[in-house]
């Protein structure tokens, strides 16, 4: 008697980069940065110019959602550093990331 072979487990493979997760990630690791450096201005401006791309690509690809979480983002940025800020844009980039993945992903 034969044993039934274990069925293959399933591992979850990132979907693949394109340049709005791209940019998700590299504002996600910007704002890592901002936990050691919180006035770094030039970062700050980084993290400005990637939300701004975020919206215009999120439109073409009709991610409302992502759009106006990076609305949010930049009305974030807007203020004084204070750790405060830094959490919430930490949290806001992890949310364009699992947008992103959902999207690609097939799910939203």
């Amino acid at each position: 008697m034969t044993e039934d072979p274990k069925p293959a487990s399933r591992r979850q493979v990132p979907p693949l980069m394109d340049r709005l997760g791209e940019l998700c990630q590299a504002g996600r690791d910007s704002a890592t940065y901002l936990w050691q450096v919180p006035d770094d201005e030039s970062v700050r401006r980084k993290i400005a110019t990637i939300l701004a791309e975020i919206k215009v690509e999120a439109a073409k690809g009709g991610r409302q959602e992502m759009g106006r979480v990076a609305g949010e983002l930049e009305k974030a940025l807007s203020v004084s550093a204070s750790p405060q800020q830094v959490e919430l844009l930490q949290d806001g980039f992890d949310r364009l990331i699992r947008l992103w993945a959902a999207a690609k992903s097939g799910l939203f």
